[in-house]
């Protein structure tokens, strides 16, 4: 067992917790429920003349327990914002006389179009199936293509059973598996359907398919001469493509003819022609069998000839990337350092910084005039619609403040970045956010939140949950601890067949940098993290006993189960052996293995949807310690994928159980006189 020092049990002491009760924050603080009141923005679109901005915005429904959306649009300058339609996604024609938008039809999802005249007519012109996605207008406006999940074709396994008698009820016929990465769907049930590239008239009509076979397809990209598409695949059918390889094409849209355009060992996706329609940029990587790296930035002839590199190490992904007007390069956001900004690549010459900021700033589109429109959220900013021009980058308009009116009168909690190191002299950054009236002559407990992924990045983005956390007397840590994405390759391969290991060391170097600045109260720490943070959070009670209490959400306990259960097979290659070769690895790695060190006591909360991370990972944990009499509770979530939070209530659940935990098994300490 892990060393533990005495709790001493003294006459005349308390327990010294939070001041406030844990479901409702002090006045002039985010209370909880706010939340209920919460809004937010995204996918801002200006209009082809630059006059107007149309996006989506999302709320609560309390009496639906949902976050429905609906499209919103207003000037350029952020006056005259009103409601528009319901939907989400609006899409502008190019010539700004429609939008083309999702919305709830009478089978589904479904593409509509609204006129932006006086009338404003509206045509629901698909009545398909399984729900579309990826809308993009054809350059002439005649045509919208679009994705969409098609049904395997029937299994040569099929079989014929005897004639059922008259009236007999049986039930439907299994679903026959023949593939190593097969999905599903919340349910659990076997989804093994192909995402393939459909067009349908402008004015609505019947969808035709231009793709197929067993390929999952992106989203397609109209060539300025609306002749044809591109687009990136991957197949399906063995695991040498499906892990390794997706290359570039390109459809004829009058034949269906399809073209490949790229050929190298590696994977490469997210093509983008320029506006005159002789090259395409687009993201990709030589074959490697590391488990993170960061994508480059290329740009090819049309025909796929002529491949060279024009950016590389700027993060995972280069998201957004849109040409400049002139074809002299291309526009990108990029998430480096806990911060997201907008660079551009030239096609030659070295990639620059546009904006700056400790912020996340996402660009959706750039008019013709070199006005771009996105989305900003900072510390202190849940997140709203900005407005900015090339020309002056610096200069950033906010457009809409969607949450100014229940934040009114609100404290925050003030938020401090730090930077410590770790282990093999590593760097690592992390940010404290401090009770809204903190008083640095106290010691507060300590919740240490640790990020998924395990190759994701915590960043200066507002988060109400934090906040919230806070506002209850809470000081919160959240580290990017070697293994993030945002720091480039090599940082982030630091975990390759080391997982977990001194990511660990460097999240209790980050409590210690807290510790050291002598406001935390040592004997109330607590952890806990979901997906990669519910795996290093069930390492964490294995390896330490520093933490009063812990809650390991949507975990990972065992990888040796895990690699046969969860809903996709990359994670095969965390590992230099199959399990069936060589257990040996998967068992050092796996929390489970270390459980009959835990004395802390432990909590699992998890999706009872969840097939990323199945519930049996969480149950295996759970029992072990229920065996050994450590004190856990298992919280499974209805209505939840992977994680505890997209269901607004279940949001709630989980900000109530976290600290209705930690101030059950917070330690007792001595009263200050």
């Amino acid at each position: 067992m892990l060393a533990r020092g005495p709790i001493s049990i003294l006459i005349g002491t308390a327990l010294l917790l939070p001041s406030s009760a844990y479901g409702q924050a002090p006045e002039g603080t985010l209370s909880l429920d706010t939340y209920l009141d919460w809004e937010s923005v995204s996918n801002p679109k200006i209009s082809p003349d630059g006059r107007e901005i149309a996006y989506t915005r999302t709320w609560v429904d309390q009496m639906k327990d949902s976050r429905p959306s609906s499209i919103w649009i207003m000037n350029r300058d952020g006056s005259k914002n009103r409601f528009l339609t319901s939907g989400s996604g609006p899409t502008w024609s190019p010539d700004g006389t429609r939008i083309a938008f999702l919305d709830e039809g009478d089978s589904g999802s479904q593409i509509f179009v609204r006129w932006m005249d006086d009338e404003g007519a509206t045509s629901q012109i698909t009545r398909v199936e399984l729900s579309p996605g990826n809308l993009r207008w054809a350059p002439d406006g005649t045509q919208i293509a679009f994705t969409m999940t098609v049904e395997s074709p029937a299994s040569e396994w099929s079989v014929t059973l005897p004639d059922r008698p008259d009236g007999a009820e049986w039930i439907g016929d299994p679903k026959v598996v023949e593939r190593l990465s097969y999905r599903r769907d919340r349910r659990g049930y076997i989804d093994d359907g192909y995402t393939h590239i459909f067009v349908v008239p402008a004015e609505g009509g019947t969808p035709r398919q231009l793709s197929d076979g067993d390929w999952n397809h992106s989203a397609a990209e109209w060539m300025p001469d609306g002749q044809s598409m591109v687009f990136s695949s991957l197949r399906v059918e063995d695991a040498e493509h499906v892990w390794r390889e997706s290359e570039i094409y390109e459809v004829v849209i009058a034949t269906g003819r399809i073209n490949q355009l790229t050929t190298r060992h590696g994977p490469d996706g997210s093509p983008i022609p320029s506006p005159d329609g002789t090259l395409i940029a687009y993201q990709g990587l030589d074959f490697h069998d590391d488990t993170y790296r960061e994508n480059e930035l290329y740009i090819m002839e049309a025909d796929g000839s002529n491949s060279r590199r024009i950016a590389s190490e700027l993060g995972r992904n280069m998201g957004n990337v849109t040409w400049a007007s002139d074809g002299s390069g291309v526009y990108f956001n990029t998430s480096m350092r806990g911060t997201q900004n907008i660079w551009f690549a030239p096609l030659n010459g070295t990639p620059r910084a546009v904006t700056e900021g400790n912020h996340l700033l996402s660009m959706s589109s750039i008019d013709r005039r070199g006005r771009v429109v996105g989305t900003l959220s900072a510390a202190h900013e849940p997140g709203d619609i900005v407005s900015f021009d090339l020309s002056r980058p610096g200069v950033v308009q906010t457009l809409t403040r969607v949450n100014e009116d229940v934040l009114a009168g609100v404290t925050l909690g003030g938020v401090e970045e730090i930077w410590y190191e770790s282990v093999d002299n590593y760097n690592i950054q992390g940010w404290i956010i401090k009770p809204p009236n903190f008083d640095s002559g106290k010691q507060y407990p300590l919740i240490l939140s640790i990020h998924g992924g395990p190759h994701g990045m915590y960043n200066t983005g507002f988060n109400f949950g934090w906040q919230n956390h806070a506002a209850n007397d809470y000081v919160v840590l959240y580290t990017n601890p070697r293994g993030s994405s945002g720091y480039g390759s090599e940082f982030g391969n630091a975990i390759k067949n080391a997982y977990p290991s001194q990511d660990f060391d460097d999240l209790m170097a980050g409590v210690d940098e807290v510790i050291s600045k002598g406001y935390v109260d040592e004997d109330n720490m607590f952890v806990y993290g979901c997906s990669g943070g519910g795996v290093l959070t069930s390492w964490v009670v294995g390896h330490t006993d520093r933490f009063a209490a812990a809650s390991a959400n949507c975990p990972v306990t065992n990888w040796l189960s895990f690699v046969g259960t969860t809903d996709g097979a990359s994670w095969y290659r965390n590992f230099e052996e199959f399990p069936w070769d060589d257990p040996s690895e998967h068992l050092r790695r796996s929390p489970l293995m270390y459980v009959g060190n835990v004395t802390t006591p432990t909590m699992l909360m998890t999706g009872e949807g969840d097939l990323r991370t199945p519930m049996p990972q969480t149950e295996e944990f759970y029992q072990a310690l229920r065996v050994l009499e450590i004190p856990t509770l298992m919280v499974r979530y209805k209505n939840e994928w992977h994680g505890t939070t997209s269901t607004p209530s279940n949001f709630l659940r989980t900000q109530l159980y976290l600290r209705k935990w930690f101030e059950k098994w917070g330690r007792p300490r001595p009263v200050t006189q």
